[in-house]
């Protein structure tokens, strides 16, 4: 099997519940892009879940088992690079609760607060002293008076309770002050339009998932070939007669092709004369995913890179997990890649589904029908949206262990993982 961060491998070493280094009661850990005007990643927020439990609220903000959880396995990986924007409560500002966490690398939320204590106010000065950033949540046009705002580098806000005339007044403000102002809760092309409108630079949600739409609902004529050569990837096993002709068309995908089929990971040291004998070499697995994913780099071409970077996240978690509810790996692989091809393609879902030869459960699943199919893409789903009642729920109707699912969603994140093996 190919050991490589574009094909997806069997991690060969035992789980961090099994080693019982993941924290003992922890929740979950996922995170949220913030992107910049250009689609670019700035930052993730990193949410950390208490345990859900019934009759009380999810649980957002960093407890003490969530922070060790969250230094344990690194701002710097969950935000790739990124600014890592950890969500807090006030008790925990005061608390010296962040020495694990990188200072270079980390907004610190400060939720809402009318009159901050003078405790407060103290903690946020050691914090900035100590190199962390700050970020002031619910940003309202009396927060301006605040003496936080001395101290914060960024303000959230929702721009649907502003005007423009009245946010004109304040942005000029927080320029003046230096602080960066990053729309919150954008999960709809409406709302970036009107952030984008107000000279918003920065955006967190998910909007970049839900783009306009084509109004003739069909695929665009050049990306025909590309969801051929998807259509030929569903055959099993692969028709290689028809599917060589179509690959043989496109550089990229027989660049990537030929580069694996002659890597010291194969370990196949010899001249490759056609693109069949590197298929071949690869194997119908490996070649599957490896053509994913340049169909879709090349799909998401006029799109944010975040989307593609979902995709490849849910599609690692939904193999990774697959043997956890008898399903196929490669299988759940492929339907979380497709689960966001509607965006890449800026069509509806059925437009898709007609191009595609799927196995009927498998349509049924990008179709949003809740069957055994599509659990793991809808547990993954409730992550990304900080719906944690909704991935218990998952959890206890399917018998799935929750931490072992934390685990593999946090191990997806990062491409150069080897993923977790589950016995």
């Amino acid at each position: 099997m190919i050991q490589s961060s574009d094909i997806g491998s069997v991690r060969t070493e035992s789980s961090m519940v099994a080693e019982g280094t993941w924290p003992s009661g922890a929740g979950y850990v996922s995170r949220q892009p913030i992107l910049d005007h250009c689609g670019g990643v700035f930052g993730y927020e990193l949410h950390c879940h208490e345990p859900f439990k019934k009759g009380e609220a999810n649980g957002t903000h960093v407890s003490y088992e969530m922070s060790d959880a969250l230094a344990l396995f690194g701002v710097e990986r969950l935000a790739v690079g990124s600014w890592g924007f950890v969500s807090c409560t006030l008790e925990m500002l005061m608390e010296d609760m962040f020495e694990a966490l990188p200072p270079a690398m980390t907004v610190l939320e400060i939720p809402k607060c009318k009159e901050p204590s003078e405790k407060l106010l103290r903690s946020c000065r050691k914090l900035k002293e100590a190199g962390f950033r700050l970020a002031l949540l619910d940003f309202e046009p009396g927060d301006v008076e605040s003496p936080l705002m001395e101290l914060v580098d960024y303000v959230k806000v929702e721009p649907r309770n502003f005007d423009a005339a009245l946010w004109e007044h304040l942005r000029k403000q927080l320029h003046d002050a230096k602080v960066i102002v990053v729309a919150d809760k954008i999960h709809t092309h409406q709302a970036y339009s009107k952030a984008r409108a107000l000279g918003i630079q920065y955006f967190q949600g998910f909007y970049f998932c839900h783009p306009e739409l084509v109004p003739n609902g069909k695929i665009p004529a050049n990306r025909l070939p590309h969801m051929e050569i998807l259509r030929q990837l569903f055959k099993d096993p692969l028709d290689l007669m028809s599917l060589c002709p179509l690959v043989g068309r496109d550089a990229s995908l027989v660049y990537r092709v030929l580069r694996y089929a002659n890597s010291p990971i194969c370990a196949i040291r010899q001249p490759v004369t056609s693109i069949q004998e590197a298929i071949m070499i690869l194997g119908d697995a490996a070649f599957r995913r490896i053509a994913a994913l340049a169909i879709q780099s090349a799909l998401n071409q006029d799109q944010s890179p975040e989307l593609l970077q979902m995709a490849l996240v849910r599609a690692r978690f939904c193999a990774q997990a697959a043997s956890l509810c008898g399903l196929d790996a490669e299988e759940q692989y492929l339907l979380g890649m497709l689960s966001l091809l509607p965006p890449m393609l800026r069509v509806p879902m059925d437009a898709v589904l007609h191009e595609l030869p799927l196995r009927v459960e498998i349509r049924d699943a990008l179709a949003g029908t809740q069957t055994r199919e599509r659990a793991l893409l809808t547990w993954i789903e409730h992550l990304e949206e900080n719906c944690t009642s909704g991935c218990d729920q998952i959890s206890a109707e399917y018998g799935l262990d929750r931490n072992v699912l934390a685990v593999l969603y946090l191990d997806s994140l990062e491409p150069g993982n080897k993923p977790v093996r589950i016995n």
